[in-house]
C-alpha cells in the first residue's frame, strides 16, 4: 500500500523529524526563516521545503515583513495528534504504575531486617 503524501495530512506531516524539530522550535514563538536555518544548521531550501510542507496542513502560518517570513506554529492543528496519543495515556500510565510497584517490591527486599 503506498503512503500518502506528506500534505495529506498533520500526520503524515510530521513523519519526517526534521519537521517535528521546526515544531519544536516555533513552539517556542515566531521565528523567521533564516533563524530556524541556523538553529537546525540545515539548508535554506530544505528549511523551506519543509515549512511549506507544514503550511500546507495547516500547522504553522507566514506573515511577510518586508523580505522575511516569519513562521508560527498552529497549535490547534496539532489536536488531532495530542488526541490519538491521549488514547494511549492510560496504557501508560497503567505500565509505569505496575513499575512503580516493583521497583518498591525490589527496594523493601533490600531493606536490612
Amino acid at each position: 500500500m503506498a503512503r500518502a503524501a506528506t500534505t495529506s495530512d498533520a500526520f503524515n506531516a510530521i513523519a519526517e523529524p526534521r519537521r517535528r524539530q521546526i515544531i519544536g522550535l516555533l513552539a517556542h514563538g515566531e521565528r523567521p526563516v533564516n533563524e530556524v536555518v541556523k538553529k537546525l544548521r540545515i539548508a535554506q531550501p530544505q528549511v523551506s521545503k519543509h515549512l511549506g510542507v507544514l503550511e500546507k496542513v495547516g500547522l504553522v502560518t507566514v506573515r511577510e515583513a518586508g523580505r522575511q517570513r516569519f513562521y508560527k506554529l498552529n497549535a490547534k492543528a496539532l489536536k488531532p495528534i495530542h488526541d490519538w496519543v491521549k488514547t494511549f495515556e492510560r496504557l501508560w500510565n497503567e505500565r509505569l504504575d505496575r513499575l512503580a510497584d516493583y521497583l518498591n517490591e525490589l527496594q523493601a527486599q533490600e531493606k536490612p531486617k
